[in-house]
């Protein structure tokens, strides 16, 4: 619905009703000849077109117009939202009713995603002319993408026979970044050998990383020689290096709706992912390449698509139009190569603050149709709540085809968490244990099985 367009409702029965007495009235007037009835019809017609005329002028002389633009904001931000109406006729507007409108996904929940202070919903009285406008503010709870507007404009006669709508302005949208947890550790590390983060079990020695000597051993090569400590006591003394590997990890996430019920939510959506936007924070932070792969929506390009704007009769349709769909079936994943940089990093929490549940592409399908496009040299980290057998059946695959698999499992119960890593860890997957945020910054600690 464009700003400006001006939408009449459909006739009512009061109105209908209304030109039917008009018309007995007149035909009354002139069957028994009385000049009173024809009076009455004559008058009523004349409010009536008055009504009418009054109505439309007021809905085209009514504007509104929103000053900010699109923000990129924080969890506990707040912010001012306000919107300007102006009766741009000389004749007084007796009432209009204005809305900024919010979606309902925002206002639900406690908190709500969106905490709203103030008025959104005010009717006013504006002289021809006059400007006023509303203010409210808005505190953001959580993350996500969020749609504020349009304003939708109503009015209408003083006897309730006519009534108009019009879009005012145009929505802002908001984007709140998911908030980030320092991890104490990392320790998930890929196939690929030496690098920056220390391993538990000695896979491969890395010469870069003393670690100590000892007397030098039947076996011992002769580069790992230690010749000063040798010279000084007159004994063959090897170095000691520490296993060390490279830590970057491509973080697979999974959002299907079927995957992902609707009784957990909005809890363990955010959960996971914070986890991922707490673990890309901690590769970005070690100079590590980390990247995205996920079946979930992006907001943005489904707005960029589809667009909030539609055509209806009634208020109560335009405001249900405006609001951000609650369902999708995207069949493309959101795709976010491996990448070092403050840059990179930015651009993926936008992307994580962006997504929503899908109906689109399974886990499994994700990775069936993505694994060409999976980076071979990095953990193939994956988030998830539920796993069925063709997901099992996926990651048993890939990590049977020389891919470093690690799974975040993101469920409260202990039982659930137990059925869903057995498998896994038989086949030497690392399956670690998301129960709450307050374990979020151990998720990552478990050192992976070899």
């Amino acid at each position: 619905m464009p700003s400006g367009t001006t939408i009449t409702e459909a006739p009512s029965q009061t109105r209908l009703r209304a030109a039917a007495i008009i018309s007995a009235l007149l035909l009354a007037g002139m069957v028994f000849g009385s000049a009173l009835w024809i009076i009455a019809g004559v008058v009523a017609l004349l409010l009536t077109s008055i009504n009418a005329w009054l109505t439309k002028t007021w809905a085209s002389s009514v504007n509104a117009k929103r000053e900010e633009g699109d923000l990129e904001l924080k969890i506990g931000s707040r912010i001012s939202s306000s919107v300007e109406i102006q009766n741009q006729s000389k004749l007084p507007i007796l009432w209009v009713l204005i809305e900024d409108l919010i979606p309902r996904s925002a206002l639900m929940f406690h908190p709500a995603a969106l905490e709203v202070m103030g008025p959104r919903i005010q009717v006013m009285r504006i002289w021809g002319g006059e400007t006023k406008s509303i203010e409210y503010q808005i505190r953001c709870n959580r993350r996500g993408y969020f749609q504020i507007g349009p304003t939708i404009l109503e009015t209408g006669d003083l006897m309730g026979f006519y009534r108009r709508y019009r879009t005012g302005a145009s929505p802002r949208f908001l984007t709140v970044l998911p908030e980030v947890v320092p991890l104490r550790s990392y320790e998930i590390g890929s196939r690929r050998p030496i690098g920056e983060i220390r391993m538990r079990e000695n896979v491969m020695s890395d010469p870069t990383r003393l670690r100590g000597i000892r007397q030098w051993q039947p076996g011992d090569p002769m580069r790992s020689v230690h010749w000063s400590a040798t010279a000084r006591t007159g004994t063959l003394h090897s170095k000691i290096y520490e296993p060390s590997s490279i830590i970057g990890a491509t973080l697979v996430l999974d959002l299907h709706c079927k995957s992902n019920p609707q009784t957990q939510e909005p809890v363990r959506t955010d959960l996971a992912i914070t986890a991922a936007a707490s673990i890309a924070n901690a590769l970005h932070e070690a100079n590590e390449p980390f990247g995205l792969a996920t079946n979930g929506r992006d907001a943005a390009d489904r707005i960029r698509d589809q667009g909030w704007e539609g055509d209806h009769r009634v208020r109560g349709d335009a405001t249900v139009a405006s609001e951000m769909s609650s369902s999708s079936d995207r069949l493309r994943p959101v795709l976010l190569k491996p990448n070092r940089g403050a840059v990179h990093f930015a651009e993926l929490l936008r992307s994580l603050a962006r997504l929503e549940r899908t109906d689109g592409l399974t886990l499994c399908e994700l990775l069936v149709e993505c694994e060409s496009e999976l980076s071979s040299e990095t953990t193939l980290l994956v988030i998830l709540q539920q796993c069925d057998e063709a997901t099992l059946a996926a990651l048993i695959g890939l990590a049977r085809r020389g891919r470093e698999v690690a799974v975040v499992i993101n469920t409260h119960d202990i039982n659930d968490y137990s059925a869903i890593a057995g498998p896994l860890i038989a086949e030497r997957i690392a399956a670690l244990h998301l129960a709450d945020a307050e374990h979020l910054q151990d998720v990552c600690r478990k050192m992976l099985v070899r």
